[in-house]
């Protein structure tokens, strides 16, 4: 949602950091990717980001704010 909204960006990082990145379905690729390359998604760990997982509403609030200081 938030990288069409920032109007479909150009990712600036690669997702072959972390061991789980298969796991990011087709579709939502280029967006994490951005999303790691902006600083609003840091993983779970050095290496996981947990694409399957459910967002606990704490990250999801660190996400929002890290868009609203970056992109505001």
């Amino acid at each position: 949602m938030l990288w069409r909204y920032a109007g479909e960006p150009v990712p600036t990082a690669f997702l072959d950091a972390y061991g789980d990145a298969a796991s990011v379905t087709s579709y939502a690729q280029q967006p994490m990717a951005w999303a790691v390359g902006a600083g609003l998604i840091q993983g779970i760990t050095g290496d996981t980001l947990r694409p399957q997982g459910q967002a606990s509403r704490v990250q999801v609030s660190t996400i929002l704010q890290r868009f609203i200081e970056t992109f505001n």
